[in-house]
């Protein structure tokens, strides 16, 4: 397989690569395994794999890491790992699914990336896992990229879970004329204030105050 060359693994059970690519679609029509059991299993992996890492490079809280986590193994950022390394390139759709544009579905484009990493486990081991995740998820951490994270509401609601703290939005301020309004946005945690955002929607207000008490709460 030419991705597995470029990304110099040479496999012991090519058939686990070609099911970690081979999406529900694909399978059904072709009558073989779907990537769904290995995505299962490369979630654990991935998991365990960020907090190790995060464990012994970060000498931060538990509520810290729990953060920092979110922020790497949310959707968005699986999306990006897989594309900056081709791997939607090579997935296997059914005739449906591909001419709908599947090989840029984000749900499905950040699956497979957990399902490669569990075909890397089961045919590697965990090192060549650790590899793997050293060189394409950790260079983001390294430098900061968080950015491209756009769904900084669920990234904070499972950082406040993770202590059973409650969570709350409150519209401040709605301001300017019906066609250009203009909402402010107030996020507490436990009663306190925690960030602020302005935007056009109330949603969009939603994250940008999301977004200032998650980097709050990373400087503290």
């Amino acid at each position: 397989m030419e991705l597995l060359n470029k990304l110099g693994i040479k496999p012991k059970n090519i058939h686990l690569y070609e099911t970690a690519l081979s999406h529900t679609s694909y399978a059904n029509e072709k009558g073989t395994e779907s990537y769904e059991r290995l995505e299962f299993l490369g979630d654990a992996v991935l998991e365990l794999l960020m907090s190790d890492y995060l464990y012994n490079t970060k000498h931060i809280s538990e509520g810290e890491m729990t953060k920092v986590r979110a922020h790497y193994v949310c959707e968005t950022a699986l999306y990006e790992y897989s594309t900056k390394i081709g791997l939607n390139e090579y997935l296997k759709l059914g005739k449906g699914e591909s001419e709908s544009g599947g090989k840029y579905r984000k749900a499905i484009v950040s699956d497979i990336f957990e399902s490669f990493l569990g075909a890397i486990y089961l045919d590697q081991g965990i090192e060549t896992a650790r590899s793997f995740f050293k060189e394409n998820v950790i260079p983001y951490i390294e430098n900061h990229e968080i950015d491209f994270f756009d769904d900084y509401k669920s990234v904070l609601q499972e950082f406040v879970q993770t202590d059973k703290r409650s969570l709350e939005y409150k519209l401040i301020s709605e301001t300017g004329p019906a066609h250009n309004k203009e909402f402010t946005i107030e996020v507490s945690i436990d009663g306190i204030k925690y960030g602020v955002g302005t935007a056009h929607s109330k949603k969009a207000a939603e994250q940008e105050a999301a977004k200032d008490a998650l980097a709050k709460a990373q400087k503290g």
